[in-house]
């Protein structure tokens, strides 16, 4: 495949790309929106997108909805902002009339304008429960049972004493029915001895293995995890396909949900303490990549990728960094705690400081995807 080759497919990964974005900014901001209206709160803008505006119209509350050609997020502004950043447009609030003020974002109680911040990442865990929640009771889940095909010479698995036939059943008490729950329970548990209950032969024996630390490429990305070492090959004996009711969908969707924000919360700490690579972060040019893969997959897998990153917007803006979610709810708890807004010269300097911050980031994470794409591309050759 030439380079040319590799560059016209990749222009197959922009719809899935814009698709999935655009579904978890719409439901981050419809958040934002709705709580805002519930409040009594005016919305002068609902954009989806930044740039110049491709599509708008003013519905009967006076809000402009519109589709702006820059698909990389989007924002809502309220009554009285300067910008879609919820910061106060201090000239046009001096000359407010009461009346105008009283639908003002600025004006609002400190609860009130908490609750509208924090509706936006709220919005994004609920979008991914609902996903979730769709994919396990319309496509259940089929599940590989962890039975050990393969021990890799010189793991965690062989110093531990795992053999071919071994059926893991239990991982330190905790009942195991599939080989991806036991994948989890040890990608989470790296450098930790863990207990293994093994059904060998008709005899339980227990395993003690602790696993070790490795780089193992995802379609995310390289992600630096625990690994044992074995190996299941995917017979389609050992494939059984589980069905669910709602119910018990919305509890796994709850589950998965916690799952992949335990997972994540997890990584940022281990890059806080150094115990994480940077390498993994990436930006919107592998977000694309793996959206079109996800789209090869089917529409269950381009969802479950959506219901994934909406999770990961909804941690990242409740970081605690000001321009984000995060930062307006630290600047409300201060003034809950103190009675009053923060001086606002100490404001506008933290929203300069955010906006250094996400910008290095995301500039940082869209090298690592120009550094990963050129390598790639070298190697075709």
């Amino acid at each position: 495949m030439s380079i040319f080759t590799h560059i016209w497919s990749g222009a197959g990964y922009i719809a899935p790309f814009i698709f999935v974005l655009s579904l978890v900014i719409f439901f981050h901001e419809l958040g934002h929106f709705l709580v805002g209206r519930w409040c009594g709160v005016k919305v002068d803008v609902f954009s989806l997108g930044f740039g110049p505006e491709i599509f708008g119209f003013v519905d009967r509350y006076g809000t402009r909805w519109r589709l702006a050609a820059l698909p990389l997020g989007g924002y809502v502004k309220f009554h009285g902002d300067a910008n879609g950043a919820s910061v106060t447009d201090e000239a046009a609030a001096a000359l407010m009339p009461a009346s105008e003020r009283a639908v003002s974002f600025f004006a609002q109680k400190v609860w009130k304008r908490a609750a509208i911040v924090a509706a936006g990442p709220i919005a994004n865990f609920l979008l991914a429960i609902v996903i979730f929640t769709g994919i396990f009771y319309f496509n259940g889940r089929d599940i590989l049972l962890p039975l050990v095909d393969g021990v890799a010479p010189g793991s965690a698995a062989e110093a531990a004493g795992f053999k071919p036939g071994d059926l893991i059943v239990s991982i330190d008490g905790a009942k195991i029915v599939s080989f991806e729950e036991m994948q989890r329970a040890v990608q989470t548990s790296s450098d930790t001895p863990l207990t293994f209950g093994v059904d060998r032969e008709g005899k339980l024996v227990e395993l003690v293995a602790t696993p070790r630390r490795r780089d193992v490429v995802t379609p995310f990305g390289t992600t630096r995890v625990g690994v044992l070492g074995v190996e299941a090959r995917g017979k389609r004996e050992n494939i059984q396909t589980q069905h669910f009711g709602l119910i018990e969908s919305f509890k796994r969707a709850n589950a998965e949900t916690w799952y992949v924000v335990a997972r994540t919360g997890s990584y940022l700490g281990g890059l806080v303490m150094g115990k994480e690579s940077t390498d993994q972060l990436s930006g919107p040019i592998r977000i694309a990549e793996v959206s079109g893969e996800m789209a090869k997959i089917g529409l269950a897998a381009l969802l479950n990728l959506a219901a994934i990153l909406s999770i990961s917007v909804g941690i990242l803006n409740l970081l605690p960094i000001p321009l984000l979610d995060g930062g307006h709810l630290f600047y409300y708890a201060v003034e809950a705690a103190q009675g009053k807004a923060m001086n606002e010269r100490a404001q506008q300097f933290g929203f300069k400081l955010g906006l250094t911050l996400v910008a290095g980031l995301m500039i940082f994470a869209t090298y690592n995807d120009i550094l990963r794409l050129t390598r790639q591309l070298m190697n075709l050759g």
